[in-house]
């Protein structure tokens, strides 16, 4: 049984990611930005949780050293924080960019920072990037800046941190369904147009990245570190063919 802390737990893949860990008997320790959305996990769960702004370094240390110290010791830790906005640079204002680097990367940053500072026995991180981030796509500036930067925190941090035995990766979903990206979802002429873009001709689930965050937090994949892994039917590597 392992010890993880999940933040923004309320995600439609934090949600999945939980209720997966929590059948399989780990220990949990979740946060969300609100008390509300997080409530039914908790009953579900009976885990201990914060509400913390996951941007926040000194809010996120609390988190951790709290985790620490409920859970006796802390074996993993993933975040679910991000955002959405699908426009080209010229259109997007600063206070849309800033948002957009503080819900992922900086969420990151502050993951990282904090999971390393008490992680004393090692462990494994999990950050959420983006196929946006491994091919150039339009209207996706902000994004791609935010989760390529967390690409690069990624194998950053995995250097750094691995004479400690702490392994960081990261995974970079393609479209997936989720609360975030319904309006896509419910808009046909562009869920065709993405699901073409998608070689396995489907787009993704929340189950999809779940067992790819699964996989990184399982200690018995403890000689991966620093990769990103792209779950995105394809999106990012490869070419549809006839």
């Amino acid at each position: 049984m392992a010890r993880y802390l999940l933040v923004s737990a309320t995600s439609t893949i934090g949600t999945e990611v939980v209720k997966r860990l929590y059948q399989q008997g780990h220990q949990l320790f979740l946060t969300s930005r609100n008390q509300e959305k997080i409530s039914p996990l908790i009953e579900l769960t009976k885990a201990p949780y914060a509400i913390a702004n996951p941007a926040n370094f000194e809010e996120m240390l609390k988190v951790a050293q709290e985790a620490q110290q409920k859970m006796g010791g802390l074996d993993g830790a993933v975040t679910f924080s991000g955002s959405l906005i699908l426009k080209g640079a010229h259109s997007t204002s600063f206070e849309e960019y800033q948002k957009t680097i503080e819900a992922s990367l900086t969420s990151a940053f502050a993951l990282v920072r904090a999971a390393c500072s008490v992680m004393d026995q090692g462990g494994s991180i999990v950050l959420l990037s983006s196929a946006a981030s491994l091919e150039g796509l339009p209207f996706h500036e902000a994004i791609a800046a935010a989760k390529g930067g967390i690409n690069a925190l990624a194998l950053s941090s995995a250097a750094t941190y691995a004479s400690k035995k702490i392994r960081v990766n990261a995974v970079a979903p393609g479209l997936t369904r989720t609360k975030m990206t319904e309006s896509l979802f419910r808009n046909s002429e562009t869920l065709h147009f993405s699901e073409k873009m998608h070689p396995i001709g489907r787009l993704g689930e929340a189950k999809d990245i779940a067992s790819a965050v699964e996989f990184f937090l399982n200690p018995e994949n403890d000689w991966v570190t620093g990769q990103i892994l792209a779950v995105d039917g394809g999106l990012s590597r490869i070419k549809k063919g006839g």
